[in-house]
């Protein structure tokens, strides 16, 4: 009973920080809406006892990435005038949330439907680093290596992204 109450508020702060990090206009506020999504993600894991997600979750996402976001809103200095004008943005977010209640009623009805078994994770290495690793460089080692390019590129882009082209000064006017 006490699991499901965590769950659920667990499960409340994930969303609730994903609504903030879509609905707020600053950049840094986005960051902090992410940053309690995935808190509470790492909480879950906490919750279903796989020590070396939580543990990852808190350490590489919600402490180096999050680290690396704020360190790149920093470095780009955004102002308020830097920002996108986005009119639409609140309906966009509306309309996607009326899309997603089908899909939603869908999953319901299928878990509903699902035969009634023990849930309880019986095995008792889940979420510990040996199955996870032999899972990650046996099954998806391809898609790792991706990510890690994917990181690679994300992190150039960002350099580039900082590095401002300063406006030609005309020579003639100097002297």
């Amino acid at each position: 009973m006490m699991a499901d109450i965590i769950f659920l508020a667990l499960s409340a702060f994930a969303i609730a920080g994903a609504i903030a990090m879509l609905t707020n206009k600053s950049p840094i506020y986005s960051a902090l809406g992410l940053l309690i999504t995935m808190l509470s993600i790492g909480g879950l894991f906490a919750l279903l006892s796989a020590s070396f997600l939580f543990m990852v979750q808190i350490i590489v996402y919600a402490g180096a990435i999050m680290t690396l976001i704020l360190f790149i809103l920093m470095f780009l200095n955004i102002k308020e005038e830097d920002l996108p004008n986005e009119p639409k943005k609140y309906p966009l977010i509306g309309l996607g949330l009326i899309l997603m209640i089908p899909l939603n009623i869908l999953v319901l009805k299928a878990v509903s439907n699902l035969p009634s078994k023990d849930l309880n994770i019986t095995n008792s290495d889940f979420g510990d680093i040996k199955p996870v690793g032999i899972a990650l460089y046996n099954n998806w080692l391809i898609s790792f290596e991706l990510i890690s390019i994917l990181l690679l590129v994300a992190l150039v882009g960002s350099i580039v992204l900082a590095k401002r082209r300063k406006p030609k000064e005309k020579r003639g006017e100097q002297q």
